[in-house]
């Protein structure tokens, strides 16, 4: 069985090595649900202290998630999380809505970022060094990748309580066979992405054009 990687600071020592104080990870969660926001989370660590157990959010349970979220929040210099709303996903496009969630976490920074690192190989948000597997091989990333997931998994739990029986606590607005089962029983509620392809196989079909009306069931 291949060893874990474990999460460094070596990409974020190396740019502070060269003078830049600031330096942001960031990482996104939620593009390809069928419900809720999509999220971009942005995490500035201290040089001189860090936090054990830090991992990509995938390879952490929910419960193990909620349990390191106070101590990468308390331990970051800075963090943020920036959405954009299931509307914002449909009016703007997916991409368009990933770069505007990502302006908003870096606003919400309340510091200037002076080097970003993102993971993937897509840069939505301008100038950011890209780092494929970033979420398991960069700690900054990985914590941005937690504090995302938990906001997010947060914001799901409190929409269940308003739409039962698409089990939103449980999926988080991902595709599944309940969530699939609820949208042919009941249809889109409010907080669903209305343009997106599987929209257009359902009875309760909702056109394009209609899709900023108010949801068809939202009890």
């Amino acid at each position: 069985m291949p060893k874990q990687v474990v999460p460094s600071l070596r990409f974020e020592q190396a740019l502070w090595d060269e003078g830049h104080e600031v330096v942001v990870g960031m990482d996104e969660v939620g593009r390809g649900a069928w419900a809720g926001p999509l999220s971009v989370g942005a995490a500035v660590l201290p040089q001189g202290k860090r936090v054990y157990r830090v991992r990509d959010s995938k390879m952490l349970t929910e419960k193990e998630r909620e349990r390191l979220f106070d101590r990468i929040a308390s331990w970051c210099v800075a963090w943020a999380v920036g959405h954009a709303s299931q509307q914002e996903c449909d009016s703007l496009g997916m991409s368009a809505a990933q770069r505007l969630a990502a302006r908003r976490a870096i606003d919400g920074l309340g510091v200037t970022p002076d080097k970003v690192l993102l993971d993937g190989r897509w840069d939505f948000v301008g100038g950011a060094t890209r780092i494929v597997k970033g979420d398991a091989k960069c700690l900054s990333i990985a914590a941005a990748s937690i504090l995302a997931k938990v906001t997010r998994d947060r914001i799901m739990r409190e929409e269940s309580v308003h739409f039962p029986g698409y089990d939103f606590e449980l999926n988080k607005g991902y595709p599944c066979p309940r969530h699939k089962m609820a949208l042919k029983a009941f249809g889109p509620t409010s907080i669903h992405r209305r343009t997106w392809v599987f929209m257009d196989h359902l009875p309760w079909f909702v056109t394009r054009e209609e899709n900023s009306q108010p949801a068809l069931f939202n009890e």
